[in-house]
């Protein structure tokens, strides 16, 4: 059964000061309150050291304060605390203001964009340190925040490409070894996985530039993920999926289900489990990388990681 770390208090009376910082202190911790004056934490949880903490601070002031560890004794009692710890009122709130977010991002700009972006961002993962039982309130928050993520990139990514009305083509790879390849900067999902695909199965010896408009492509350059490039998005793919399409690569089952990840995040569509965990990685990548260069660095070792994963998996 469940153990937890309990914090039984009682404070010196008229010492408001006190029972103002204790409790911040234990709030921080996500602690949930049995009762006034007796706090609970799951003994795994990692700030179970506040209690003790607040605990020397009572006694130093004069109250009393032990610390005990307690062990439930039947689900029914495990049930009870595990509601003491439900973060379904906080999740609602941070959905509600990433929502009003998603409403202004437009009228904001990129710059003021990007930094409150980040800042729910910043909430999301606070409060998923002080929830012990994630449940669907969890995910629902999760969802709003990868739904502005993409607005945001939407918005704010230039020149993101519009289905072309045309087929896709086989193509010859020899024709396309040696090459620069060319596309637009502040790469994300689509143009990072397309870089590491063309690199890895199409031209090893690729050389890239990044692009502020499509009229600043070198020439004698491939051009990919853009309006009007040799390889974008056709009918219902990606240029991910274009570029497998185009060079035979298909029929690798490891590669097509990186393309239905990239897929759903890029445009949306059928969701795919992997997608969210692809995405996480890749948005920490992107908030510590300092260029374009830095980040194909690192994605390539992650797509590098997915497609050894499913081939891996294929064969067992």
């Amino acid at each position: 059964m469940a153990m937890f770390l309990a914090l039984l208090t009682s404070l010196p009376t008229g010492n408001s000061t006190l029972r103002m910082r204790v409790w911040r202190a234990l709030k921080n911790t996500g602690c949930g309150v049995l009762r006034d004056g007796v706090y609970l934490l799951p003994i795994e949880a990692p700030r179970t050291a506040a209690l003790v903490e607040a605990e020397s601070e009572v006694k130093a002031a004069g109250g009393f304060g032990m610390t005990v560890e307690l062990k439930l004794r039947n689900s029914a009692q495990l049930d009870y605390t595990r509601k003491l710890f439900d973060r379904s009122k906080e999740y609602g709130a941070l959905v509600e203001r990433i929502g009003a977010a998603k409403a202004t991002l437009q009228r904001l700009g990129k710059r003021k964009a990007d930094t409150l972006v980040q800042r729910l961002r910043r909430s999301l993962a606070e409060l998923g340190e002080i929830d012990f039982y994630p449940g669907e309130a969890h995910l629902q928050a999760k969802d709003a925040l990868s739904a502005l993520e993409r607005e945001a990139q939407r918005l704010f990514s230039a020149g993101e490409p519009h289905p072309a009305k045309r087929k896709v083509r086989k193509l010859d790879p020899a024709r396309y070894r040696n090459r620069v390849w060319a596309t637009r900067k502040d790469l994300w999902v689509d143009r990072l996985a397309s870089v590491w695909l063309i690199k890895r199965f199409i031209d090893s010896n690729a050389k890239f530039t990044w692009i502020d408009r499509p009229r600043e492509r070198p020439k004698e350059s491939i051009g990919f993920d853009f309006d009007g490039a040799e390889f974008t998005h056709i009918e219902g793919r990606v240029t991910f999926e274009v570029l497998l399409t185009s060079f035979g690569l298909d029929d690798d089952q490891a590669l097509t289900l990186i393309g239905h990840a990239v897929h759903s995040l890029d445009v949306g569509g059928i969701p795919v489990a992997d997608a969210k965990g692809l995405e996480t990685i890749l948005t920490g990548i992107k908030g510590k990388a300092g260029s374009d260069d830095e980040m194909v660095l690192e994605a390539t070792k992650v797509f590098d990681l997915f497609y050894s994963a499913y081939t891996q998996k294929r064969a067992g």
